[in-house]
């Protein structure tokens, strides 16, 4: 939730601390409070006193420890997020290492970032910075995309299909492409590629969440790998995923140049290759982000007659990639993660 105020100083946003550790919470409030851009209003040790606080208080950012005694952090996430009314959840937990499954399962459950939580004696300088900085993230992108969108597409118009689906997504996207593939049909046969913004260790895990989640085989990229009905490939953490034109049909090329965006892998080269490849052929999603990867791949897929649909505002974490690509007016359709699976379902694009 955003606090309207005065621009050049508006209200700090509201932040409650879930950790069973006293020290801990103690020491993250000092962090927190260390910067005028936040406001400690509660720190709890369990889930059950948080659901209490949240039922009394709003709050715009909620910092989850994972084990906890009695019910922990994952298994309550769903239930913390419905009692938080809109806050962000970042979960923090010496349980989310690099690589660790804890912190695709949060991701996927809807958290929208997960962090490392040193040991005691670790708290200091550079995790303060990064702990900063985290919390700089999901407070900024509202303010980007306060405002009301320019207009309001209701349930897409149908054209015709499509062959292959390639979707980007950012901060909040796990959540929403949980929720979109659960929508598609295991007997679905066109290609599905996604870049996910996540770093390469996590890709393997990421890739076998996925495949359960769609019913299908999901892999992580490899270069010159064929792009075959019913697969799912996802983009490594350590290059861009391309589509290029081989004799026997299409297949994933593998690249490592700087992009605009700066990110890697970056949903843009995904999308150019494919508005190349498959032109009027080519359905594009973007789902929750920050930042603005994916609008020049956008705008290069609708030039070439493909479609483009973005997540609606309400149901992203971050509004900032959608909500770029919808600004730039790329795209045909917005609508939440479930009408984007629906719709991929029935091989059908909004016109």
């Amino acid at each position: 939730m955003h606090r309207a105020g005065v621009a050049s100083s508006p209200e700090p946003a509201h932040v409650l601390i879930v950790d069973d550790s006293v020290v801990a919470r103690t020491v993250i409030a000092r962090m927190i409070e260390a910067s005028d851009q936040f406001r400690v209003i509660g720190a709890v040790s369990d889930v059950q006193a948080a659901l209490q606080f949240l039922h009394a208080n709003r709050v715009d950012i909620i910092l989850l420890d994972i084990e906890m005694p009695g019910v922990d952090g994952l298994t309550a996430l769903p239930d913390v997020l419905a009692a938080g009314n809109g806050a962000k959840v970042l979960v923090l937990s010496s349980s989310c290492d690099e690589g660790a499954a804890a912190t695709i399962q949060a991701l996927a459950l809807g958290a929208a970032d997960t962090l490392v939580k040193p040991g005691i004696g670790a708290f200091a300088g550079k995790f303060s910075q990064i702990l900063q900085e985290r919390l700089g993230r999901m407070v900024a992108p509202t303010i980007e995309a306060a405002g009301p969108p320019r207009r309001n597409f209701g349930a897409a118009k149908v054209a015709d299909d499509f062959d292959i689906v390639a979707i980007g997504a950012s901060t909040g996207g796990i959540h929403a492409l949980s929720h979109l593939l659960r929508e598609i049909p295991a007997s679905f046969q066109v290609p599905i590629l996604v870049t996910q913004h996540l770093p390469g260790s996590f890709m393997g895990y990421f890739a076998t969440q996925l495949a359960v989640l769609a019913g299908r085989p999901c892999e992580v990229a490899t270069d010159c790998m064929r792009i075959r009905p019913g697969r799912l490939i996802v983009a490594p953490g350590n290059a861009h995923m391309r589509c290029v034109r081989i004799s026997e049909g299409t297949a994933i090329r593998l690249t490592d140049e700087r992009v605009a965006s700066g990110c890697m892998p970056s949903v843009d080269p995904m999308l150019s290759s494919v508005a190349q490849i498959f032109g009027s052929r080519a359905l594009a999603i973007v789902l929750s982000g920050m930042g603005k990867d994916g609008t020049v791949g956008a705008r290069e897929i609708a030039e070439h007659g493909g479609s483009v649909v973005v997540q609606d505002k309400k149901t992203s974490v971050v509004w900032g990639m959608p909500g770029s690509i919808f600004n730039a007016g790329h795209a045909n359709a917005v609508l939440t993660p479930q009408e984007i699976g629906r719709l991929i379902a029935q091989r059908r694009r909004p016109a």
